[in-house]
């Protein structure tokens, strides 16, 4: 019955004092982290910024209860909402009611696959994907969320779904056309900063949550002191606190056309959420099953499905706030997610005064945590085996669909080590 019902371990440690306000009070810290965060990860998945909250919702809590890692938080993620973005964006136009079915399909594919591969103890697969291949990808990953948000961040417009070279060949003609908005760049410097300067202060209130607020007050002082240089576009009002029903659809079409999307989602969620729950139960010295976190992974994702959440994952950002905040048992995940929807009856209304421009400086913050110098610079000394598929991967990231990149990483890292080891 453990194996089923995993929280089933913690039970007898609420019996200690201090742990449960410890977990209720980093549940209330990651619910507040996760309001800009999930409003941005949203918009990077092609995904109007409501769904990024909801998938904050139900699959963190279906996964603390049938995970195996004790403090993982699940939910959106930059990796994985850009890799939507990437999978489905040729299929139908983003935020589209189309767009918005096939990725809530996704989400069900995805969970069905986990949980298949957890039943069937394959849990183990994943750390066989080379670690310089995961490198590649998340640096070009780096660079494909700035691409998607360089035009907001410059204030120029450029159209979805344009390659790197392409955004900048569109920023430069909008400089050269003079169809800009000068006050973007200035929003940016000023949001950054007080992530920046806020850092220190970090452990009391978030520091991108703050900076969503002063910059969202900041726009509003521009547009009331330089009218003439137009209205910042902001995010609209989320429609509700609770994520309606929804309902994967299952028509032969449709799986046809998301069957390769799914295998490729499955492979990259369920790689970020064994690197990072392995990587707390180390840090924690904690047991951790494989098969069992991808069974709790597969579930979150099948539930999440009927519940409005686009393919959630473990988040690196949130799993560190959780365990900076002071979490002891997964009851701090599921706080998490009913302190959002508290949040949300309440605040919900004030989403409609945050520019997009301050979305994307969040984003870029993201992206710039994303790539590990110092992970590249040991890829490299480590010898050809591990810079090479790295370099490969990285490249393909952003040239070529996700899917064939990351497994041409993993085809060359096969093909180099078999080289490099006759030779």
């Amino acid at each position: 019955m453990s194996w089923q019902l995993p929280f089933s371990r913690w039970l007898p440690e609420y019996k200690n004092p201090g742990i449960i306000r410890a977990d209720v009070l980093a549940g209330l810290t990651g619910a507040i982290v996760v309001m800009p965060q999930g409003i941005a990860f949203a918009l990077l998945a092609g995904m109007p910024p409501q769904y990024g909250l909801y998938a904050a919702m139900v699959p963190c809590l279906i996964a603390a209860l049938f995970g195996s890692s004790r403090l993982m938080v699940t939910g959106p993620a930059n990796a994985i909402s850009l890799t939507t973005m990437a999978l489905i964006a040729p299929l139908a136009p983003p935020e589209s009611s189309t767009y918005v079915a096939y990725v809530l399909t996704l989400s069900f594919l995805v969970g069905v696959l986990q949980l298949s591969l957890g039943l069937s103890k394959a849990g183990n697969w994943v750390e066989k994907v080379p670690h310089s291949v995961i490198v590649g990808f998340t640096t070009g990953a780096a660079i494909l969320i700035i691409n998607s948000q360089l035009g907001t961040l410059l204030g120029a417009s450029v159209p979805r779904g344009k390659n790197v070279v392409e955004t900048i060949g569109t920023v430069i003609g909008a400089f050269q056309n003079n169809q800009w908005q000068i006050a973007a760049p200035a929003l940016v410097l000023f949001t950054l900063s007080i992530i920046r300067y806020w850092r220190t202060l970090n452990r009391y209130v978030p520091a991108m949550l703050v900076a969503v607020i002063l910059g969202s007050l900041a726009a509003a002082i521009l547009e009331i002191l330089f009218p003439s240089m137009g209205a910042f576009k902001k995010v609209q009002e989320i429609p509700g606190a609770l994520p309606p029903l929804s309902y994967p659809d299952l028509s032969t079409d449709t799986l046809q056309k998301l069957f390769s999307a799914a295998v490729i989602m499955t492979l990259l969620a369920s790689t970020e959420a064994m690197a990072i729950a392995r990587a707390i139960s180390l840090k924690t010295k904690d047991q951790f099953n494989a098969n069992q976190e991808f069974i709790g992974q597969g579930l979150a994702n099948v539930c999440g499905a009927f519940f409005s959440a686009y393919p959630a994952s473990g988040s690196f950002n949130r799993t560190g706030v959780n365990l900076a905040s002071g979490a002891k048992t997964p009851l701090s995940a599921i706080c998490a997610a009913m302190f959002l929807v508290l949040l949300l009856i309440f605040l919900s209304s004030l989403a409609k005064y945050i520019p997009y421009v301050v979305i994307a400086s969040l984003l870029l913050v993201v992206a710039w945590n994303l790539i590990d110098l110092k992970q590249i610079r040991h890829e490299i000394h480590i010898g050809p085996n591990a810079w090479i598929p790295m370099v490969v991967t990285g490249i393909g990231t952003i040239t070529i669909p996700l899917e064939w990149a990351i497994l041409g990483g993993i085809l060359t890292s096969v093909v180099v080590r078999r080289f490099f080891t006759k030779h």
